[in-house]
C-alpha cells in the first residue's frame, strides 16, 4: 500500500475545516479580536459577581467566549491531526494554544468567585435562570476541591506544559518513528502505524502478518525509554494534582468528572477479565483451527475468520450502508448522516503522518469532525458508524444544550457510538444470504467492535489500573516496570491458550488513551450501554428509538445512571454487563456452530 503525502490526496477525501475558520489569516484575526474580548470580560465581571443577575450575565458571556476558544482551538489542532509532519500546522498549533492558554488563565477566575457566593444568591441565579441550574450545580459539587483563585489561575496557565507528555508521545509515535519496509520471501512491504493496525494485524498470510508483527515491535522497543518517560510524567502530574486539590486517591480525582463511583470502574474491568476471557479464549481456538496454525500466537489475534470473503468497499458504496443501516434511528439522525457526507466532515485520507485509528470532534457552535484512514475494507462501515454515532450524539446535544451542559460524562460517551456499531451490524445480518454471509458479519460483531472495546481497550483498562495503583501508593514506573504490568495483565486474559510473543508487552506504547484520564475503561462501559440499547431498539422499534434520541438531546444534564435509564438501561446493577457477556458468548458459540456446518457441507 503507498503512503502519499497530505498534499498528494485529492481534496473531496479531505474533510472541510473553512467551517471552523476560513483560513490562517481569519484564525489569527479571531485570535486577537477573542484577546480583546476576554480583556474586557474580565474587567466586567472579575471580583464583580455579587448578585444573581451578575453572575448569569458573566455566565452568558462566558458561553461566548468558551465557543470561539473551542472553534478556533479545534481548527488549529484539526490542522495537526492530519499531518502531524507539517512543521507549519504544528507551529500554528503551538502559538494558538499559548494564546488560548493565557486566556484560559485570565477567566479561570469564573468558577472560583461564583463558588465563593452563598448558596442563597445561587440558588437565586437557578431560580431566574433554569439553563445555568447544571453548571451552578456542578460548581457547587467542586467547591470542596477548589483552590484559592490565584493558585487556580497559575495551574489554568501551566495547561501547555501539562499536555507535554501527550505531545512528546505523539511526536515520537507519529513523526520520528519510522518502520520502513521488510521482506518475506522476496517481497518488500511497507510498514507504517496506519499499515499495521488497518491491514497487517488482519492479513491473512502467516508469514507476513508475524514479519510485519516483530519488526513493527522492533521499532518500537527503539522508543520505549522516551514513551515510558512520557506516560510517567503524565501519571505523576496527576498524582500531583490529586494530592493538591484534596482528593483520597489519584482514582477519585480521575473519576470525579465521570460522575461515577468507584464500584462501577472496578465493576467493569473485574467482571470482564472473569467472564468474557473464557469465551474469547474459545474464540481464539477458533481462528487457530480454521487457519490451521500450530500454535496461537499474539500477533494472531486479530486474524479475520474468514479472510478471504471480506468484500471491498468503497466510499460511495459504505455511504450507501450507513444511510440505509442507520435510518432506523429516525429522520432527525438521518439528516446529520447526509450531511456528514455531503459537507465534508469527514476525512478519508491515508497519508503520512496522520494520527492513527479513528476520531470524531464535536467543537461546540460547529459541526463534528471525522478522522479515519480509509483502506476500503467493509469492516471499516462499522467504524465509520462507530465515529457517525459521536457526531449524531453531538448534533443532538449541541442543538438542545448549552455548552456547559452538552457534553455527558466520559463514562457515556461511547453508548452512542458503539450502539451504531450494533445496529449496523444486525442491519448487515439482515441481508447475509447465505450461511457464509452470516458468519462473516457475526465475526465482524466479535473481531471488530466487541474485541476492539473489550478486548483491545479492556487490556489497557487493566493495565492501567495497576500503574495508577503503584503510583497511588507513591511508586514510580520506567519502561521494564510498564512492559512486565501488561504482560501480567496478557496472560492473566489469555491464559495457556495464546503464546505472548517477545514484543507483545510492548503494546501499551501503542495507544493515546492513557494521556487522557480514566479513558479506557469507558469503551467496555460505553458498549454495554450500547448494546442493550441497541438490542431495544432493534426489538421495540419507535418508542425504543425516541427514548433514545431524548437520552442524546439530553447532553450533559444527568449523570451516566440517568442517562443509561432514560433509555431503558440500568447500570445501577452488574446485568447489563454480564448480559453483554453473555451475548458475545452466543455470538462466538453460533460462529462455532457455522464453521462446523460449513466444514461439514464441504466433505
Amino acid at each position: 500500500m503507498e503512503i502519499k503525502k497530505r498534499e498528494e490526496i485529492s481534496e473531496d477525501l479531505k474533510w472541510n475545516l473553512r467551517d471552523l475558520a476560513s483560513g490562517d489569516e481569519d484564525l489569527d484575526n479571531r485570535l486577537v479580536a477573542l484577546s480583546d474580548d476576554v480583556d474586557a470580560f474580565v474587567i466586567a465581571y472579575k471580583g464583580n459577581l455579587e448578585t444573581s443577575e451578575r453572575i448569569a450575565d458573566c455566565l452568558d458571556a462566558y458561553m461566548r467566549i468558551l465557543q470561539e476558544r473551542i472553534l478556533l482551538g479545534s481548527y488549529a489542532n484539526l490542522n495537526t491531526s492530519v499531518d502531524m509532519g507539517n512543521t507549519t500546522s504544528m507551529r500554528r498549533m503551538a502559538k494558538t494554544y499559548n494564546i488560548l492558554v493565557g486566556l484560559d488563565a485570565k477567566i479561570s477566575f469564573v468558577e472560583t468567585e461564583i463558588a465563593n457566593q452563598t448558596e442563597e444568591i445561587l440558588n437565586r441565579v437557578i431560580d431566574q435562570r433554569a439553563d445555568l441550574k447544571g453548571y451552578i450545580d456542578d460548581v457547587l459539587r467542586n467547591k470542596k476541591y477548589l483552590l484559592d483563585p490565584k493558585t487556580e489561575e497559575a495551574l489554568s496557565s501551566l495547561q501547555n506544559t501539562f499536555r507535554t507528555p501527550y505531545s512528546v508521545y505523539n511526536q515520537a509515535k507519529l513523526v520520528d518513528m519510522d518502520f520502513g519496509t521488510f521482506n518475506v520471501n522476496g517481497v518488500d512491504y511497507p510498514l507504517s502505524y496506519n499499515i499495521f493496525e488497518g491491514v497487517m494485524e488482519s492479513e491473512p498470510s502467516t508469514d507476513v502478518r508475524r514479519a510485519a508483527f516483530e519488526n513493527f515491535y522492533s521499532v518500537l522497543e527503539k522508543y520505549k525509554h522516551t514513551t515510558a518517560a512520557c506516560y510517567a510524567a503524565q501519571v505523576q502530574q496527576e498524582k500531583v494534582l490529586s494530592r493538591l486539590r484534596g482528593y483520597e486517591s489519584v482514582f477519585d480525582y480521575l473519576l470525579f468528572d465521570q460522575k461515577v463511583d468507584r464500584e462501577l470502574y472496578d465493576r467493569q474491568i473485574d467482571t470482564i477479565m472473569k467472564e468474557l476471557a473464557p469465551h474469547m479464549r474459545k474464540y481464539a481456538k477458533l481462528l487457530q483451527k480454521v487457519h490451521g496454525l500450530e500454535k496461537m500466537t499474539y500477533a494472531d489475534l486479530k486474524l479475520n475468520l474468514d479472510p478471504g470473503y471480506e468484500p471491498a468497499v468503497d466510499i460511495d458504496k459504505a455511504k450507501e450502508y450507513v444511510l440505509d443501516g442507520l435510518s432506523v434511528l429516525g429522520a432527525e439522525y438521518r439528516e446529520m448522516l447526509t450531511r456528514a457526507f455531503s459537507e465534508r466532515w469527514i476525512d478519508f485520507a491515508n497519508n503520512h503522518g496522520k494520527s492513527t485509528g479513528a476520531f470524531c470532534s464535536s467543537p461546540y457552535g460547529s459541526h463534528s469532525y471525522i478522522l479515519i484512514s480509509w483502506t476500503s475494507l467493509m469492516a471499516e462501515v462499522m467504524v465509520l458508524a462507530h465515529e457517525l454515532g459521536h457526531a449524531g450524539h453531538f448534533y443532538m446535544a449541541h442543538r438542545n444544550q448549552n455548552i456547559l451542559d452538552s457534553r455527558p460524562s466520559l463514562y457515556f460517551i461511547e453508548a452512542p457510538s458503539t450502539a451504531n456499531e450494533i445496529i449496523m451490524e444486525t442491519y448487515l445480518l439482515e441481508k447475509a444470504e447465505n450461511t457464509r454471509d452470516r458468519r462473516w458479519v457475526l465475526s465482524q460483531i466479535i473481531a471488530r467492535t466487541y474485541y476492539h472495546n473489550f478486548v483491545t481497550h479492556f487490556m489497557e483498562a487493566a493495565y492501567q489500573r495497576e500503574v495508577y495503583k503503584l503510583v497511588d501508593a507513591g511508586g514510580s514506573v520506567d519502561a521494564d516496570k510498564l512492559s512486565e504490568i501488561f504482560r501480567e495483565k496478557l496472560i492473566e486474559f489469555w491464559g495457556e491458550d495464546i503464546e505472548i510473543l517477545p514484543g507483545s508487552e510492548l503494546t501499551w506504547m501503542r495507544q493515546p488513551h492513557y494521556y487522557m484520564g480514566l479513558y479506557p475503561y469507558t469503551y467496555s462501559a460505553g458498549l454495554t450501554i450500547g448494546t442493550q440499547v441497541a438490542k431495544r431498539i432493534l426489538k421495540e422499534g419507535e418508542v425504543a428509538v425516541n427514548d433514545w434520541i431524548s437520552t442524546l438531546k439530553a447532553g450533559g444534564t444527568k449523570i451516566p445512571k440517568e442517562l443509561a435509564l432514560m433509555a431503558g438501561v440500568d447500570i445501577s446493577t452488574d446485568k447489563p454487563l454480564k448480559d453483554t457477556i453473555a451475548y458475545i458468548g452466543e455470538v462466538i458459540d453460533e460462529l462455532v456452530k457455522l464453521t462446523e456446518e460449513m466444514d461439514l457441507s464441504d466433505k
